[in-house]
């Protein structure tokens, strides 16, 4: 069968933007402030200036690292199941690990996240069948903020189980996440052999590695932590201005994290991701809503598959401020672009406002979204053979198809069947029901979510340890004990 598929790029285009970006790690190269990363490259035979802490890489060096780095490999749930295949043509969602407002939806305002926001996110993550893996979403304001990264996911280790897409602020609160996620995979060689996590890496445009993110790179490579480059060129700002110009530097960014993860362990598990976004003249912000943000990310993982890695994208978002046509235009055609693209895990539900802001309501829309794009690029099966011809001659001029075993047999696989967020009854239905807007209706899908969560799966004094590395952690910060998770 064929299944629905696009290209933005033709191969001879893909050939040529990775060879300019394999020209432009060689000259001008790309600047590193992580010593150990420089001396990988160095004792690998690259040319480093560490006066102006930059790097020149070889093709020779470029091209072993990519034939290092493996091809597919899978994330786990926090049962041990297989959950997510990261390679191949496989699709994923999950929210995105950015935003710093949380949409209130009783005052339809933006405010800082606390934590029982976040809680409240876990659950109904966990519950949405649509989404395939957690996202440490945002930071909660009510810690403080030399705490936020390893804070958040310490909350969604205690309720979540599906696997989650993560990110370190500093070079050691790093070590104290991987702590906790070891704990909860049941030992390092089990958290190699099965990983539960991904941690985002994300080099500054243009072409710089932070001491901090080059490090965290490092770490997941020696650790075997799947680590994922969020390379965000922003075209005509930090970027060149013409899209496929933007795919170059965004190709030769990830190049040089991929080097420097495979320099530090051949075989450890990358992906290669980003967030790149055109950049919009009249107002300064960077649309992720936007047609030309939308073909760059298709344009860079097919450059991805290209390089048989696995890949990552953020789409499916929107730049609304609020939960409006806008965001519901945006958010659609952000992820069924991704998903036709095929890009192995594709974040973003729930965001708007630039991947600024996090949505509840938006994330169980997001996720009809997600469901209808899952759909469609599962594309037309054939059922039977012959495909229909003794059907319809048993059914002859009778239109009782509905009551026909043969109807009952394959509509759930034929159809997506949306929950009540999406209206699809009659004008006199919808109006006994209240005559309800989406966002009441996504607000009632919220909290039937929430009603129905049940607790982890892990054990009481798995979570117990985790507790213990966390209120340690507390401790250096002055705080005395961490209180009793709420919710």
């Amino acid at each position: 069968m064929l299944r629905p598929k696009m290209d933005v790029l033709s191969t001879d285009l893909i050939i040529k933007i990775f060879e300019e970006a394999v020209e432009v790690l060689k000259d001008p190269g790309v600047r590193i402030e992580n010593q150990p990363a420089l001396s990988l490259i160095e004792a690998a035979g690259g040319v480093v200036d560490r006066k102006n802490n930059t790097a020149r890489l070889s093709e020779v060096i470029i091209k072993k690292t990519i034939d290092s780095a493996p091809s597919e490999f899978v994330l786990y749930d926090l049962a041990g199941n297989p959950a997510v295949c990261y390679g191949g043509d496989a699709i994923h969602f999950d929210p995105g690990s950015a935003a710093i407002f949380f949409l209130d939806s009783k005052t339809g305002k933006h405010r800082q996240p606390v934590t029982q926001d976040f809680i409240n996110f876990v659950k109904v993550v966990d519950k949405l069948p649509q989404l395939d893996a957690q996202s440490t979403a945002f930071v909660c304001s009510d810690v403080p903020k030399e705490m936020g990264d390893w804070y958040r996911l310490y909350l969604a280790l205690n309720y979540m189980q599906k696997p989650i897409i993560t990110g370190a602020f500093g070079k050691d609160t790093w070590w104290t996440m991987k702590e906790m996620l070891t704990v909860a995979a049941g030992g390092e060689e089990e958290l190699a052999a099965k990983p539960i996590a991904v941690f985002d890496v994300c080099p500054s445009p243009p072409l710089l590695w932070s001491d901090l993110t080059c490090q965290n790179l490092i770490d997941c490579a020696k650790t075997c932590i799947p680590a994922q480059l969020v390379s965000m060129p922003l075209a005509g700002a930090t970027a060149p201005v013409t899209l496929a110009a933007a795919v170059v530097q965004h190709t030769a960014e990830c190049l040089s994290g991929l080097v420097i993860n495979q320099l530090a362990n051949p075989g450890a598990p990358i992906i290669w991701g980003g967030s790149p976004s055109i950049f919009d003249m009249k107002n300064g912000t960077t649309p992720m809503g936007a047609a030309g943000t939308w073909l760059v990310d298709a344009a860079y993982v097919q450059i991805g598959k290209y390089l048989n890695l696995p890949t990552h994208v953020y789409m499916g978002m929107s730049d609304a401020k609020i939960i409006d046509a806008q965001s519901g235009l945006e958010s659609m055609g952000g992820a069924l672009v991704a998903a036709l693209i095929r890009a192995n895990m594709i974040s973003g539900a729930g965001m708007l406002d630039f991947e600024s802001c996090q949505s509840l309501e938006k994330l169980v829309i997001d996720a009809e979204i997600i469901g209808l794009a899952k759909r469609v690029v599962e594309g037309i099966e054939v059922r039977d053979d012959p495909i229909g011809i003794e059907l319809m001659r048993e059914m002859g001029h009778h239109a009782g198809y509905l009551s026909h075993p043969h109807t009952r047999k394959w509509f759930r696989e034929e159809f997506y069947l949306p929950s009540g967020v999406i209206d699809r009854s009659s004008y006199d239905g919808w109006e006994n029901e209240g005559s309800k807007t989406i966002n009441e209706r996504a607000s009632e899908r919220v909290n039937q979510l929430l009603d129905s969560y049940e607790p982890t799966e892990l054990a009481n004094e798995v979570l117990s340890e985790i507790h213990t590395i966390a209120d340690r952690e507390a401790k250096k910060l002055g705080i005395s004990s961490l209180q009793a998770i709420p919710g």
